[in-house]
């Protein structure tokens, strides 16, 4: 059986594009779905969990995890940006709460997904 992950980053379309001239939320989607693509090709079971700003990612997040257990949570850098310091904290413990035996790893793009996952889940 595969180790697996459930991938827990912002929705793309919720981003703030001021900094990131060139970057569109469809070719940051793109990116993000290429580097899944990339850790499912290690050998993981990975579910993408993508969330807006508000009220309704913590509903989301909670119907994913409820959904299956899961080895590994990937939480992206998107989430861990000051605006959203709270609702990163609102996850995390979800999270913690609704997946206690999984592994909690951070990226800092989306380009080192697989070595977050890596650091706590052999493939």
């Amino acid at each position: 059986m595969r180790p697996s992950v459930l991938a827990l980053g912002l929705d793309p379309i919720y981003a703030d594009y001021t900094q990131m001239p060139g970057l569109t939320p469809e070719s940051v989607r793109a990116f993000i779905d290429s580097q899944i693509e990339r850790v499912r090709g290690l050998g993981y079971d990975v579910v993408s969990c993508l969330v807006d700003t508000g009220a309704s990612a913590e509903m989301v997040t909670a119907r994913r995890l409820a959904e299956r257990s899961y080895d590994c949570v990937v939480i992206g850098a998107g989430l861990r940006a000051q605006p959203l310091l709270q609702l990163f904290e609102r996850l995390l413990n979800l999270v913690h709460t609704m997946a206690p035996h999984a592994k909690i790893c951070f990226n800092t793009t989306p380009k080192d997904t697989a070595e977050a996952v890596q650091r706590w889940l052999p493939a």
